[in-house]
């Protein structure tokens, strides 16, 4: 492992790099991993509200990170949408930057973090069509440079123990499944409804790759069909959104999964929101069950005092696997559960790379992680863009179904009608 630390320039200050993205890299930083911080945004008032975050300044007393724009300096409502261009490139070359941007808005800035040679972590999915991550992956490989995609679900125990012991042929053969992760309804008044919006995205492209991701992470299944109904409504705002759908991936040994997702659960329900996946497989004479259950992990807790955060409340089912604070002695809280160590892997999948001695050693070290297939990169985690590909065609169509082709030029297209003649 190399001596020299990462700095990290985190291109989005929304959400998710509050509760999971800042203070995992606050951790690594604290352990010497991570160096410089800066977190960038299209305005001030997103990072004013990350410096005031009350959990944040308890558990990393004395760390900070560099706002840009620096939301001491400049107007909340003046917006910057070309300012993380102009951080990216003052970088050394070998850093990283992490992608926290609205799905559609990845592609740009990967792109950007490449062409400054700059390492990439991206929350998922990457990108939303096979033909860009195709190019993300072959230029960062040509650069020496990891890409890599926070499927925070491949790092929870029961996700790895599955795998292992399907690989081990203990469970036989996935056939059926079920899975859903439905987000508060909270969603609906948040950034989402500027971006999460018909012509954008939907439930669908933007929960969905967890689970599907997963069952292939699992049982090493590509998916070959996708169709998914969507059922449009309003945000407040008054913008078009596909905020409930269900959709069914066909997968290449004829099984199906079918998943459903929404932003429709409860504000005032105990759990952050209601997800899980049942797999049903199959032996020579008897069936097998992978059921996992992520919203409620046995932990129950009444408080007296309710927090002022859309999603604190006075009865709470936690899930303690994913991302919680807590002491451990020292200074301040620590973060633990697999959204920490997603973040902590790919961090030091960048450090193996820089390792390295030279262009061919880091390409080897590249396609290494690639093979081990536990961090998700552009080459291991390919067919989850042409989910996304053909999941968007087909929402947009009505929910026809579409073929996703593999070979020496992937791509989606609508199933034809001969095809349905084998089913009859």
């Amino acid at each position: 492992m190399a001596d020299r630390k990462l700095d990290v320039t985190i291109v989005g200050g929304g959400m998710i790099t509050a509760v999971q993205i800042l203070p995992s890299i606050y951790q690594l930083q604290r352990l010497g991993i991570v160096g410089e911080i800066k977190v960038v945004a299209l305005n001030s008032a997103p990072l004013k509200a990350l410096a005031g975050n009350s959990m944040l300044n308890k558990a990393f007393p004395g760390q900070s990170f560099k706002s840009c724009p620096d939301y001491k300096k400049v107007e909340p409502t003046k917006n910057y949408p070309e300012l993380y261009k102009e951080i990216i490139k003052k970088m050394k070359p070998g850093n990283l930057v992490f992608v926290a941007m609205p799905d559609q808005l990845h592609y740009g800035v990967v792109k950007e973090a490449l062409k400054n040679n700059q390492h990439v972590c991206s929350v998922k999915p990457l990108v939303l069509n096979y033909k860009e991550a195709k190019e993300i992956e072959e230029e960062a490989l040509a650069k020496g440079l990891f890409v890599g995609i926070e499927y925070h679900k491949r790092f929870d125990d029961r996700s790895l123990i599955a795998r292992r012991r399907y690989e081990n042929g203990e469970f036989g053969e996935f056939k059926i499944g079920q899975a859903h992760l439905m987000e508060p309804w909270y969603y609906r008044h948040s950034n989402f409804q500027n971006w999460c919006t018909v012509k954008n995205s939907d439930a669908f492209s933007y929960v969905a790759c967890h689970y599907i991701d997963l069952v292939a992470f699992i049982t090493g299944l590509l998916p070959v069909e996708v169709s998914v109904y969507g059922i449009s409504e309003k945000y407040p705002n008054g913008n078009d959104g596909f905020l409930w759908t269900d959709g069914r991936v066909i997968w290449n040994n004829g099984a199906c999964l079918n998943v459903v997702n929404g932003f429709g659960y409860p504000d005032e329900a105990p759990g952050g929101n209601t997800q899980g996946i049942v797999l049903h497989t199959r032996g020579k004479d008897s069936g097998g069950i992978i059921s996992h259950s992520d919203q409620f992990r046995g932990v129950k807790h009444s408080v007296l005092v309710k927090g002022s955060d859309p999603d604190d409340k006075y009865y709470y089912e936690t899930n303690p696997d994913y991302f919680q604070m807590v002491y451990k002695g020292g200074e301040g809280y620590e973060p633990v559960g697999y959204g920490f160590r997603s973040i902590e892997a790919n961090c030091l999948a960048a450090l193996r790379v820089n390792a390295a001695v030279d262009l061919k050693d880091k390409m080897k070290v590249i396609k290494r992680i690639d093979e081990e297939g536990v961090v998700a990169t552009p080459a291991n985690s390919y067919y989850n863009e042409l989910v996304m590909e053909a999941g968007r065609l087909s929402i947009t169509n009505g929910g026809k179904p579409v073929v996703i082709e593999y070979g020496d030029n992937p791509g989606v297209r609508f199933k034809l009608d001969s095809e349905y003649k084998k089913y009859l």
